[in-house]
């Protein structure tokens, strides 16, 4: 049946996989470290101090996650049902963008209506942005078979020249002295800080909720089946009635959402304003997160909180014993390639065999 079909992998292996991946993963990274000079169980304990050692290091940890947990499962409803989002990255800064242009006001400038109605139309002109700049690739292929991948790489150069070219002209800061950043947001609009005193903010609690609900619908609605149905075999899904059509439009739709509502919320919760280098990868990040999480929207909190966890004891890292904050990228990178490898390692059974000695001739 097609519920066999998507239970074919055994669950111990699924929760195996993304830990071993984690373990080599580490292990590469303390040869790396070796070869740096630098003590392998000093430097690990540095990072961990670094991104989980004291209140200030959860605090940053968990607002690098926010943007990391969404990109991750943007990318985990989308790899699901075998659309490949590698587009994340434009459609965050898409969506940050178009939160400016509803939000962002000039100097002494007065919003358009309550700060409530126009923080709601934010966020939504903001998740219809990425949701479009993914609709477009999704179509390509339900209808014309044209590879996701080639055309949500080229759409991602488009954007992110589209949002230069805003930066540097009718969305330009004139208060920024000279510097390309868009105008700044109400600051009605901002999110709430969770910490007196910290950065943290309040859209941890929506990542937290948007991952809930994503685990409800794809456990225990017919959407979330038909999404598993056509990730686990299309044609089966198709036989079986599944709408391939509208199930990847709709896969299309909530996938670009919810990386444009991470551009969203990183600029209503931390930055204030869109810049060019205001991402530093959190979209390719998010596929990294989704593979370790197995696909899973809680798994994505978990792996999310991690990989943040590392990128921001890097930097602490990096100040105790010298070692270059790249270890961080090397770390991500690495954590990608042995997941794919280890869960690529569950569709199989591994059996060894003697080979047969031949028998001397008499």
């Amino acid at each position: 049946t097609m519920a066999q079909v998507i239970q074919r992998v055994q669950r111990p292996a699924l929760v195996l996989a993304p830990l071993a991946a984690v373990a080599f993963t580490l292990l590469v990274s303390a040869l790396l470290v070796l070869l740096a000079g630098a003590p392998v169980g000093r430097t690990y304990a540095a990072m961990l101090s670094g991104g989980f050692g004291s209140v200030f290091a959860w605090t940053e940890t968990l607002t690098r996650a926010v943007p990391l947990v969404l990109t991750g499962l943007a990318a985990a409803v989308a790899f699901r049902a075998r659309l490949y989002n590698i587009g994340a990255e434009g459609q965050l800064y898409g969506g940050a963008m178009a939160a400016v242009v509803v939000g962002g006001v000039a100097a002494g400038g007065e919003l358009f209506a309550p700060a409530w109605l126009v923080f709601a139309l934010m966020l939504a002109a903001a998740a219809l942005t990425g949701a479009l700049l993914l609709l477009g690739p999704a179509w390509l292929k339900a209808k014309l078979g044209v590879d996701e991948v080639v055309t949500m790489l080229l759409l991602k150069f488009i954007v992110l020249l589209a949002v230069s070219a805003l930066l540097d002209g009718p969305m330009k800061d004139a208060g920024a002295l000279g510097w390309p950043q868009s105008l700044p947001l109400a600051g009605e609009l901002e999110l709430a800080r969770l910490v007196p005193g910290a950065r943290l903010h309040s859209g941890l609690l929506i990542a937290i909720v948007l991952a809930l609900v994503l685990w409800q619908v794809m456990a225990h609605t017919v959407l979330g089946f038909d999404i598993r149905a056509s990730g686990a075999n299309a044609r089966a899904a198709a036989f079986a009635g599944v709408p391939a059509l509208r199930t990847t439009l709709v896969v299309a739709l909530v996938s670009g959402g919810l990386a444009g509502l991470a551009g969203a919320i990183e600029v209503a919760g931390r930055t204030g304003y869109v810049t060019l280098d205001m991402s530093p990868g959190y979209g390719y990040s998010g596929i990294v997160i989704a593979m370790l999480a197995g696909l899973h929207p809680l798994g994505v909190l978990a792996a999310g909180i991690f990989i943040a966890g590392v990128l921001v004891g890097a930097d602490s890292m990096s100040r105790v014993v010298g070692v270059p904050t790249y270890i961080a990228d090397v770390i991500v990178a690495t954590a990608l390639i042995a997941v794919l490898v280890a869960t690529l390692a569950t569709q199989y059974r591994l059996r060894w065999r003697m080979a047969a000695l031949p028998l001397a001739a008499s």
